[in-house]
């Protein structure tokens, strides 16, 4: 391994230098890459460029994966992280299934139902979203090193390794980075707020002066180059028992927190059977709960299969309309029934159905616009969960929030690897664990903190997803794995809060219906439609005529400000793989 190592390490040379140029990427915008041996598709430059140098030099899918989660908590503090949490999918060459890992963040024991509610039973959502107490039990670490030590070739270490030099030595700060933490920290009075009130926060994101990094200087972290040290010698122990527990334990003791040295010791990062369907002769796998992601993609393909969406043509009038009527029904399912199987029955099978598709297909009208007021969570007939829950809808309108990272790996023996992982908001709650360097996560958030509430998504939630404490909120993140005759055919998965799901279908939709070389399925222009509030949102793009017939179906159109998700995609086709980083955030595909 000194050899792949000493090629990684130089790999990073260059990178901080700003001299990488890769064997091959991305040289126009509707071209995707391609590559015979070997694809990394990730939101992140130095990530990509490492993780080909270790596909480069004999590693697997696996192994690229696990050190490019760690490279990005350095280099991408945005949603790369040890603090938080996610799911990653595997597709092993040898087998002809796919093998999910759960690694989502956990309540802690201390959590209680009402915990954010104020005196007057309303959710103080700075509690909710900007406090320690925000933070659940964080799993990236656990479930990094799950993966590698089932699938992977390499130690932890030796997949630390680059993310501890880049960490240690620096690295340059791009353009995009600057104005991501200027963003965050100027504009948004909580994140700004906190950066002020924990010096931990501040020497972290401000140079000596307390200015703001300007692309080109050198970005350092020691402290989170010590943590990252720890984990590489003493293994997942020295992060959930050892020294950073403690100084984990401590600070939430300190600061309001309700993690504990028991909490961390307790985290175990679990192994799932993925969701999976079937969509012209292709099998689906996606995340399951506590994902809702897989569930819905799975539920809304189902809806939309006998439609003959190709010849209705990509992004009319008609085949958005009848994504959308699909959206809402599975949005408001989504509210009802999702939520921590470890704690609650989802009825996924019967959701995942193809004859609860033709049950809600029957509601649909192919000339006009359901109203969502009109809409309710199904009412399931199985008896796959003995006690089914009282239907309740929950009306509201909400921020969209736009965080979260996903890359797409795969390697020249096929086995491939989608890994969605987040600290929830941008940056988490922007507050760094004194000692460490490590950012928090915000995931607290994602539960139902109260009936009807939404979360930072503008996503409601019934009882399924109330806070208990060892349970993991629900979440949208939908890595992604479509094979075709057992083998892999797409990788894909997005960021985009409440987006993501909607995102990974229509690249999905792209592909198979519309015949999208994945450049052009990425690119394309994006909707969405949750159910509740009643908008159908639209990325610039779409053309005056195309809303104008939505507009007259009964839609109530809305155009969105930012852009929809960033979907970092692979196609597998005769022999080739072709990567795709989503032009929306900088998104880079390099393979060999």
């Amino acid at each position: 391994m000194k050899h792949l190592l000493r090629a990684i390490f130089t790999t990073i040379l260059f990178i901080s230098a700003a001299q990488a140029s890769p064997i091959i990427m991305q040289n126009a915008i509707f071209t995707p890459v391609q590559a015979k041996n070997a694809m990394v598709v990730t939101g992140n430059k130095i990530a990509s460029e490492i993780g080909l140098q270790v596909l480069r030099n004999g590693g697997n899918a696996v192994d690229a994966a696990v050190t490019i989660g760690f490279v990005m908590s350095v280099t991408f503090p945005q949603a790369g992280n040890l603090g938080g949490g996610g799911f990653m999918l595997i597709h092993p060459a040898k087998d002809k299934t796919v093998i999910a890992i759960d690694y989502r963040e956990k309540a802690p024991a201390a959590a209680s139902r009402d915990m954010f509610l104020d005196a007057n039973g309303k959710v103080d959502k700075q509690l909710s979203r900007f406090s320690h107490l925000s933070a659940g039990v964080p799993g990236t670490v656990a479930g990094m090193a799950m993966a590698l030590e089932k699938y992977g070739t390499l130690s932890l270490a030796e997949a630390l390794a680059p993310a501890i030099k880049l960490a240690e030595e620096g690295f340059i700060v791009s353009r995009a980075f600057s104005e991501s933490m200027k963003r965050v920290f100027n504009k948004d009075g909580h994140r700004a707020e906190n950066l002020k009130k924990f010096p931990a926060s501040a020497a972290m994101f401000l140079k000596a002066d307390s200015r703001f990094y300007e692309a080109g200087d050198l970005f350092v972290q020691k402290d989170l180059a010590k943590t990252l040290k720890i984990i590489a010698k003493d293994g997942v122990k020295g992060f959930y028992t050892g020294e950073i527990a403690e100084l984990i334990a401590q600070e939430m003791q300190k600061q309001g927190g309700v993690i504990t040295i028991n909490d961390l010791a307790n985290y175990q990062a679990k192994e799932r059977k993925p969701i999976q369907g079937t969509y012209r002769d292709h099998d689906i796998y996606s995340m399951s709960p506590p994902s809702s992601g897989g569930t819905h993609i799975v539920q809304m393909l189902n809806i939309l299969e006998d439609y003959d969406i190709q010849n209705k043509g990509h992004n009319t009038a008609a085949t958005i309309h009848l994504m959308a009527e699909a959206m809402k029904r599975a949005y408001a399912d989504r509210s009802e029934y999702l939520g921590d199987t470890d704690f609650v029955c989802v009825p996924f099978k019967e959701l995942t159905s193809k004859d609860y598709a033709t049950q809600l297909r029957r509601q649909i009208n192919e000339s006009k616009a359901g109203e969502s007021q009109d809409i309710q969570p199904g009412k399931l007939t199985s008896d796959e969960c003995s006690i089914k829950p009282e239907i309740n809808s929950c009306p509201a309108t909400g921020y969209e929030s736009e965080e979260t990272t996903h890359y797409s790996v795969i390697d020249k023996d096929a086995n491939a690897v989608s890994n969605t992982y987040s600290l929830n908001f941008s940056y988490g709650p922007s507050i760094v664990i004194e000692g460490t360097g490590m950012l928090i996560n915000n995931t607290m958030d994602d539960f139902s903190a109260s009936p009807c509430e939404l979360n930072a998504y503008g996503l409601p939630g019934g009882n399924a997803n109330a806070i208990e404490p060892n349970k993991r909120p629900l979440s949208s993140m939908s890595p992604t794995i479509v094979l075709k005759n057992g083998k892999p055919f797409l990788i894909t998965g997005s960021p985009g809060g409440s987006k993501i799901i909607t995102t990974t279908l229509q690249v999905i939709l792209n592909v198979i219906d519309h015949q999208m070389n994945i450049q052009e399925a990425v690119n394309a222009v994006r909707i969405h439609h949750q159910w509740q509030p009643d908008k159908l949102k639209y990325e610039k793009g779409l053309s005056l005529d195309t809303i104008r017939l939505l507009e007259a179906m009964g839609h109530n159109v809305v155009k969105v400000k930012r852009a929809m998700g960033a979907a970092s995609s692979i196609l597998i086709d005769r022999g080739f793989y072709y990567g795709a980083g989503d032009p929306r955030r900088f998104g880079v595909a390099l393979g060999y």
